[in-house]
């Protein structure tokens, strides 16, 4: 339990560790901005595939793995589809930006971290004993480049320094919660891990194609994002390999 609580809070906290370098900017670049995105996006790729996936398979089997990701997919479809939100844009209009832009863009953020925190508790309560931890570590790494966009985000629309930390803090505190779902749902229905793994690593692809790919090569910098998610993909490899 001890490692479990360490775990999920050290993937939620990531988000605020990620803020804190955010409060001493107003803008960045979008050529870092992309960078910062295809770097999270390859990290999460590496955590499903390399991680999610292999363990699902081998706790059961491929018809399995794909009816998880097909309804982790599914689930995150509808989610979009009835959870009003709005993508953040690089090329926004200041004059144009409101509260009501703000609060749909921090549902979004919330929305992405539901499957997180579901993905790290699913991990503990499998019987992969390592599993757990690297799937927090991969989930960590990538909330820290989340929350300094978040905040980001957050201050250049006119937010307060001070609120804008704090609404960062609570949409990686969301995982907190569906970190517990995920831990006593994989704890009370055994046969249902792999399910659940498989569920993971569909939704995390699903936003890693759907928003985080299409928004890094979204102003004419795919060359530097497709390096930053390649060095981002064999990061999270590195240190899976190693933690192994």
């Amino acid at each position: 339990m001890n490692m479990l609580l360490t775990g999920c809070l050290a993937a939620s906290l990531s988000t605020a560790i990620g803020a804190f370098p955010a409060m001493l900017f107003t803008r960045v670049t979008h050529r870092g901005r992309d960078v910062l995105l295809a770097f999270t996006a390859g990290i999460m790729v590496s955590a499903s595939t390399y991680g999610l996936i292999p363990s699902a398979l081998k706790l059961s089997n491929l018809y399995v793995l794909t009816a998880g990701i097909l309804l982790g997919t599914a689930i995150l479809t509808l989610m979009e589809r009835f959870v009003p939100h709005e993508e953040p844009r690089h090329a926004a209009d200041p004059s144009e930006r409101g509260i009501g832009s703000t609060y749909l863009f921090l549902a979004a953020m919330t929305l992405h971290n539901l499957p997180e925190g579901l993905s790290v508790g699913v991990s503990y309560g499998s019987d992969d004993q390592s599993l757990g931890a690297i799937v927090a570590l991969s989930i960590g790494l990538q909330n820290v480049p989340e929350g300094f966009l978040i905040s980001l985000f957050l201050l250049t629309h006119g937010m307060r320094r001070r609120e804008a930390l704090g609404w960062t803090v609570m949409t990686g505190l969301v995982e907190l919660v569906f970190c517990a779902l995920g831990y006593g749902f994989a704890g009370s229905f055994a046969g249902i891990v792999p399910y659940g793994l498989a569920f993971a690593a569909g939704a995390m692809l699903f936003v890693v194609y759907k928003e985080l790919i299409p928004e890094s090569h979204g102003d004419g910098n795919e060359r530097a994002s497709t390096f930053s998610f390649i060095l981002g993909l064999l990061a999270m490899i590195g240190m899976t390999h190693y933690l192994q």
